[in-house]
């Protein structure tokens, strides 16, 4: 098998799948665990991709938003149905760029909110709900990646607040600081941070440790990190030494989890 199929191969494993070891990588193309590792080397330094202990994930910061939006589909909408049964109506909620964020505005139909987004393709499906008031934040508009950004984006924010920031990222390290991998979108979270009462964290469990070169925030910026499945234990630690409260979404007794009140 020639070296760019591949990196295709493996890029679309880990984007489907999360992170991948290896010895999983080895097996699925039929290669040597050597010849894995040298392809992750390569791909890492393309950008494509982090390699972590065992293995790699892919960077998803530069992708496209419509190719991020089919990964981790059921993982996301978990964590969004746990997001919901946050929320009382009335409230106001802010929801920042990225897929997760969307897949959360999709379990607040038929609820009486004020929603604030720079996320277009959020706006998109609100846009017709007229149990919410829908306010689209300014900005500059990056077309493949759906949102707004920039320092028109960001005095925005400074006029308003919101009851609830559910934030998205690119991982989450082992001391709990909140990663980006698009450092336009850094200063725009953190405004978004400011504008928030509660801020929550939703994060899949691809995310970590993640990737991400720019920090957003620590630990002690957050109320609550949603995820999909248990946490390490070196992030989990720093997370709860800080007081953020962590929930793995969907496990028992998770109002969100598919089936009862809170799913959509």
């Amino acid at each position: 098998m020639l070296a760019e199929r591949r990196h295709q191969l493996i890029l679309r494993v880990l984007r489907s799948g999360g992170p991948a070891t290896v010895t999983d990588l080895s097996e699925q193309l039929g290669v040597s665990p050597a010849t894995i590792r040298r392809d992750l080397l390569k791909l890492e330094v393309d950008g494509l991709l982090t390699r972590v202990h065992g293995g790699a994930v892919a960077d998803e910061g530069d992708q496209p938003f419509a190719e991020v939006a089919e990964v981790r589909v059921p993982e996301k909408d978990a964590i969004a149905a746990h997001a919901a049964s946050l929320v009382t109506d009335g409230q106001t909620v802010l929801l920042d760029i990225g897929t997760t964020a969307y897949r959360l505005a999709r379990q607040l139909h038929g609820r009486r909110l004020t929603v604030i987004t720079s996320n277009l393709v959020v706006y998109e499906e609100l846009a017709d709900d007229e149990g919410i008031v829908l306010v689209l934040l300014g900005g500059m508009v990056r077309r493949d990646h759906r949102s707004l950004v920039g320092f028109l984006t960001e005095d925005n924010l400074r006029q308003l607040h919101a009851d609830w920031l559910f934030l998205g990222t690119s991982g989450v390290r082992p001391g709990g600081q909140v990663m980006d991998t698009t450092v336009v979108e850094v200063p725009l979270k953190r405004a978004m941070i400011g504008a928030g009462d509660r801020i929550v964290l939703l994060a899949d469990s691809a995310k970590f440790p993640g990737t991400g070169m720019a920090t957003v925030c620590g630990p002690e910026d957050l109320d609550a990190v949603v995820t999909n499945a248990p946490v390490d234990t070196a992030t989990l630690t720093s997370l709860e030494e800080a007081g953020v409260e962590v929930v793995v979404a969907g496990a028992s007794g998770d109002p969100g989890a598919p089936g009862e009140e809170g799913a959509a």
